[in-house]
């Protein structure tokens, strides 16, 4: 089997569609019908992908999302938005989703971000050397556990906040355009617009840059982002 995936819809039609195309695919397929339901089976393990549709009986999915990321940051999670639901899509990112789609949705759409988050799985969970953490003056990051502290001071990041903070650091004075960065850190299948990094980066400046003296995140008007060390 491909993977284990978790489908919690409460329109029957497109629930039976997707577990019917999935399952035809190689996958094995759960489904639940309200929020509850969902949250119960997502919290039960086992699962690589969870397709969550937003608005669902009993809890919402952004409710459901954010209760299982209080347990489980690594269980790929794709929200199922309507059309014109940009603050639900933003609010569901910076909860944790790794990526949505937007009712209604070709299958080979959701095909495509299903490997997407399959394949970001994979790498994610390669062994890691030790001795990993890296610094920028008095930015610490650690990508096996997670955590980055600014002076002493413990930043508390999103997933994408984090990746996104990571792959800068990793590619420090260089000046990334915005379709790198949502290569690197959205991936490859990602289908939105590219104004989602410029929100990220206001978020993660809002965590790790103005609180402090110096700015390290740049932009460099109409080209992209940077990370950059002082000038010895």
């Amino acid at each position: 089997m491909k993977g284990n995936i978790l489908i919690i819809e409460d329109e029957d039609k497109i629930a039976r569609l997707l577990e019917m195309e999935l399952t035809y695919e190689g996958y094995t397929v759960a489904c639940a019908s309200t929020g509850r339901e969902g949250l119960n089976k997502a919290l039960s393990g086992g699962f690589d992908v969870i397709l969550l549709d937003i608005m669902l009986p009993v809890l919402s999915g952004l409710e459901v999302l954010r209760r299982l990321r209080e347990t489980d940051k690594q269980t790929s999670v794709i929200l199922l938005t309507a059309r014109g639901a940009t603050p639900d899509k933003v609010s569901g990112l910076d909860l944790g989703a790794n990526d949505y789609m937007t009712k209604p949705f070709e299958i080979e759409e959701v095909f495509a971000r299903i490997r997407s988050c399959l394949r970001n799985r994979m790498t994610n969970a390669a062994p890691m050397k030790e001795n990993t953490e890296l610094v920028l003056e008095d930015l610490t990051i650690d990508p096996v556990t997670r955590e980055v502290e600014r002076g002493g001071i413990q930043i508390v990041l999103t997933q994408k906040e984090f990746e996104l903070l990571l792959y800068l650091v990793q590619n420090r004075n260089q000046v990334l355009n915005r379709e790198q960065i949502i290569q690197a850190v959205w991936g490859h299948d990602f289908v939105g617009e590219t104004n989602v990094v410029d929100v990220y980066i206001r978020y993660v400046r809002k965590k790790m840059d103005y609180p402090f003296d110096r700015q390290l995140i740049h932009t460099y008007r109409g080209v992209g982002y940077c990370i950059k060390e002082s000038e010895k």
